[in-house]
């Protein structure tokens, strides 16, 4: 049987619900476990966690909304998570963690072989905790590192911080999606991150929306984009000031380039699967013979 979804909001858990809980994860019956929101005790916690420890099916953990809501939960889940080896999302979204419970979550993060998506938005962070999230975001070759991440609405770092946040964005070489929404950014730390996404060569979305951006940022970031080869293809920006058409024109230029990727994608799997191209010169034009076969040797499923 394929593993499944447990999904719960904002309810009150009993013993017997926790007790199913962690039995379905010890069965390595579920791939995705949410509690978002929800209520259960000390000791319950504590069971969740020796079943996600167990657990050899799960992907995805939802702990949002203020699960893990103290010092001795965090030490719980990082206990689990030393052990876990199945998680790749893992999310902690309105958790008071503050630096202090990322430090000690930090090691379990940092070993563990399958994470690759954390959201750490509004969890009372500062610059200590920036510092160590950019330990999960390895430069090239080091080691495997996230691929997506959240910080949204963590007023308490500074511009500091996101400058070496910007730096490790910069050398990262797996990080596609980075969303800094609802943070006091600013026109300063917008150009820091200009640079860094001109530098990268996997980020593809960028969401700094209500940031505190001006048309400052705006012409910068547009700027980037039309004079710089990027892999972003998604920069979001609502909830600033800045003026409607300067949006338009960042979105058009990143509209162009993704269609550009896709025409070039679609050429690369036509020779690569059609067996009746043929090289008739040196100078390497390539003639396309479909045999009648039409446009479906062009067709490729996604995954």
């Amino acid at each position: 049987m394929l593993p499944g979804s447990i999904q719960i909001s904002g309810e009150t858990l009993s013993g017997a619900e926790i007790r199913d809980i962690c039995e379905s994860l010890r069965e390595n019956s579920v791939r995705l476990l949410s509690l978002r929101g929800c209520q259960l005790s000390e000791r319950d916690f504590g069971h969740v966690c020796r079943g996600v420890a167990e657990s050899r099916s799960l992907a995805q953990l939802n702990l949002n909304l203020g699960i893990v809501s103290n010092i001795n939960r965090v030490k719980q889940l990082a206990e689990a998570l030393k052990t876990n080896r199945s998680v790749q999302s893992l999310f902690l979204h309105g958790s008071p963690l503050t630096d202090a419970g990322l430090a000690l979550l930090n090691p379990a993060l940092s070993i563990h072989p399958s994470l690759v998506a954390l959201d750490l938005g509004d969890c009372m962070l500062g610059d200590e905790g920036i510092n160590l999230i950019c330990g999960l975001l390895p430069p090239d070759g080091a080691k495997s590192g996230l691929k997506e991440l959240t910080l949204s609405a963590n007023p308490g770092v500074t511009s500091k911080g996101w400058g070496r946040l910007a730096i490790a964005v910069a050398h990262s070489s797996q990080l596609r999606v980075l969303n800094l929404d609802y943070n006091p950014l600013g026109d300063q730390v917008a150009g820091m991150l200009a640079v860094a996404v001109a530098s990268s060569r996997t980020l593809e979305v960028l969401d700094l929306e209500g940031t505190g951006l001006t048309n400052q940022s705006a012409q910068t970031l547009l700027d980037m984009v039309e004079n710089y080869p990027t892999a972003l293809r998604t920069l979001i920006l609502s909830e600033n000031n800045i003026s409607p058409e300067l949006q338009q024109q960042i979105s058009d230029l990143l509209s162009e380039g993704e269609e550009e990727e896709e025409t070039e994608a679609r050429e690369v799997t036509a020779r690569e699967k059609n067996p009746w191209i043929c090289q008739n010169n040196p100078s390497s034009q390539m003639v396309l013979m479909t045999s009648g076969l039409g446009d479906s040797l062009l067709a490729e499923t996604e995954m």
